[in-house]
């Protein structure tokens, strides 16, 4: 079928009332416009049509993907994180994360997809010398001007209360992690190189490695005792660190494209698909 401008508004409203349930649409639209009641009427019957600001203020508002509104099947509109080059720009990174939560219908029908190619970054947000080494990895490999400092000299900024709560988020949702072998061999192998090149002392490497092996087991025991924490192995192909949220009136897809960067997705048909896939 072929889309016609006069079809726009139509979908647009139909997302809409697909997020908000039983609310009043009328209501919904004149809030967030800041219109009247008769106004926002007129708009929902289509008498009257959105302007531009209009309709990018309630695509925005509702995380309404406006691709949907492009005709071809190889064209889809997504939302990039803010780069991180610095340790300063980690609590933008945290508080956009923190974002991504607030703006989902988080519930029991939201299940988060994790396709862990390193142990899950929600993990290793701690007050922790793991979660230190980790940040210490992640920015010596995004910044290539970074001179590289012996690990007992980096200091990142106190994100503590950001992460805490970001974890917290994450941990209170219905999770399916997709592990292999590489998930965790790849922090034994940073471990070791650090090591090996003398930044990291053997008596920190130590103390890492048994906070890993705490975490490790914090995991396990989460298979056992939390019906809401999944854990599965994929023994055939490599994991890619992808996150996708998905919820029966709005999903988001997360694709990295760094160990701090995503390019966000939440067109209809390319969820389905991931969900598939997952």
């Amino acid at each position: 079928m072929k889309i016609t401008k006069d079809m726009h508004q139509e979908f647009l409203l139909r997302e809409i009332r697909r997020r908000i349930g039983d609310s009043s649409l009328n209501d919904e639209i004149a809030n967030i416009l800041g219109i009247s009641y008769d106004a926002a009427h007129r708009r929902t019957s289509l008498k009257a049509k959105f302007s531009f600001e209009e309709a990018l203020e309630l695509a925005k508002y509702y995380q309404i993907s406006l691709d949907q509104f492009i005709s071809s099947d190889q064209q889809i509109v997504v939302r990039k994180t803010s780069a991180v080059t610095k340790t300063e720009d980690l609590e933008s990174f945290f508080r956009n994360n923190l974002g991504v939560f607030e703006n989902l219908p988080l519930s029991d029908a939201m299940t988060i997809y994790y396709s862990a190619k390193d142990i899950p970054f929600f993990y290793t947000l701690s007050d922790t010398l793991l979660s230190r080494f980790k940040i210490y990895v992640w920015m010596n490999l995004l910044n290539a001007k970074q001179v590289f400092v012996p690990f007992l000299q980096f200091s990142p900024p106190n994100f503590e209360s950001k992460t805490k709560e970001l974890r917290k988020k994450y941990e209170e949702q219905n999770v399916v992690e997709l592990w292999n072998d590489m998930t965790v061999s790849s922090i034994l192998q940073q471990i070791l190189f650090y090591y090996e090149t003398g930044l990291l002392k053997k008596n920190e490497a130590q103390i890492i490695l048994e906070e890993l092996k705490e975490l490790i087991e914090y995991i396990e025991l989460k298979t056992e005792n939390n019906s809401k924490f999944h854990l599965y192995e994929n023994e055939l192909m490599h994991l890619s660190n992808d996150i996708f949220f998905h919820h029966p009136k709005q999903s988001l897809f997360a694709l990295p494209t760094n160990m701090f960067g995503y390019i966000l997705i939440n067109d209809i048909k390319t969820c389905d698909e991931t969900k598939k896939l997952f």
